[in-house]
């Protein structure tokens, strides 16, 4: 498997990857390496059994509500922990009063850490995010990803990277408007992220803040619904 590189001082390997119950963390140390990955996000791990390291990088935090979650991994050579936050990213009463009945069950859905860059000295934020199931309205997903770009900032013009699962396979172009009046820029994967016999599209993608995105590659299937995703950055 081809391996990619940083080619320069700025430039990051971030990876995101669904575990979809935590069936695929056991690939996790695999994918660091062959990807050189300086940064980790993870969606639906199980938080109260993450290991400290993971390969080359170190945990950096987790959720700490309910047993599975979100945790973000980062090379502790490279990176320094300034500020980490969860959120549970709450919406209208309707919309959370239905999530809790549907799905019995209620959970921080961003998770975000300002870092500094020790090789470049500069200061960026990168958030592990996943939306709600496709059991909700597109409506309830938007919300929470504006209530996400409200978390990590948007007054300021720190450089921001939020990865994951946002669930929005359809009408992508409305998101995508709607997404870049936040001043953020969405960029999908060169291939799907996500087959089943029902839904096949881009679930798990990227959005950006005061960053320049170079590419944003589909990884191989492995035993997760989700394939990870590779995203090639420079801060």
């Amino acid at each position: 498997m081809q391996k990619y590189k940083s080619k320069q001082l700025n430039q990051l390997n971030i990876i995101s990857y669904n575990l979809k119950f935590n069936k695929a963390f056991g690939e996790l140390d695999t994918l660091i390496e062959q990807h050189d990955s300086d940064i980790l996000c993870i969606q639906e791990c199980y938080t109260k059994q993450l290991p400290d390291t993971i390969g080359s990088l170190q945990l950096f935090d987790a959720t700490k509500s309910g047993h599975l979650g979100l945790a973000i991994y980062a090379r502790p050579d490279r990176f320094e922990r300034v500020y980490s936050e969860s959120c549970l990213l709450d919406t209208t009463l309707y919309e959370k009063i239905l999530y809790q009945k549907l799905l019995s069950q209620e959970r921080e859905r961003l998770l975000f850490a300002e870092l500094h860059d020790k090789k470049t000295d500069k200061t960026f934020n990168v958030a592990s995010f996943h939306a709600t199931h496709l059991v909700t309205p597109n409506s309830m997903r938007r919300r929470q990803i504006e209530n996400a770009y409200r978390a990590l900032g948007r007054e300021k013009p720190t450089p921001t990277i939020m990865v994951g699962d946002y669930n929005y396979p359809l009408f992508k172009k409305q998101l995508k408007y709607f997404i870049e009046s936040y001043g953020y820029e969405m960029l999908l994967s060169d291939q799907p992220t996500y087959k089943s016999m029902i839904f096949k599209g881009h679930f798990d993608f990227v959005t950006a803040f005061n960053a320049r995105v170079e590419a944003v590659k589909t990884l191989p299937r492995g035993l997760s619904d989700h394939m990870p995703i590779l995203v090639q950055a420079a801060i």
